[in-house]
């Protein structure tokens, strides 16, 4: 717990791993109309309370990645977590690419929090 040997490149993608949820949970308080209208598109049931679930994990699941707070379970969280939006993105989007809205960036960050949780 709380590891910050900086020396250590597999601490640094676990910071990362938090770092980059934590922007996204603050963009969701920012635009909570435009996120619950890419929940419904995704086809969640209540999609104002899959916001605010996502809201609140990301930014328990990014502060306990970032201080490394149950670093292994906490991984695995965040690659499922990671997972469903990455499943998200393509059934809004159905884009591979980034840049078009595609699935490509939750996915990467869904393979680097499975990194994470495997060498937790």
């Amino acid at each position: 717990m709380f590891d910050f040997d900086l020396t250590n490149g597999y601490v640094w993608l676990r910071i990362m791993c938090g770092a980059f949820m934590l922007p996204n949970a603050w963009a969701k308080l920012k635009n909570p109309a435009g996120s619950v209208g890419f929940f419904a598109k995704a086809g969640y049931p209540r999609p104002l309370l899959f916001v605010w679930f996502a809201t609140v994990f990301e930014f328990a699941v990014g502060t306990a990645l970032v201080l490394g707070i149950y670093t292994t379970p906490t991984a695995w969280l965040a690659t499922a977590f990671m997972l469903v939006a990455t499943v998200s993105d393509l059934r809004v989007n159905k884009a591979w690419a980034w840049t078009k809205g595609g699935c490509e960036y939750p996915l990467f960050w869904c393979l680097c929090c499975g990194i994470v949780a495997a060498n937790g």
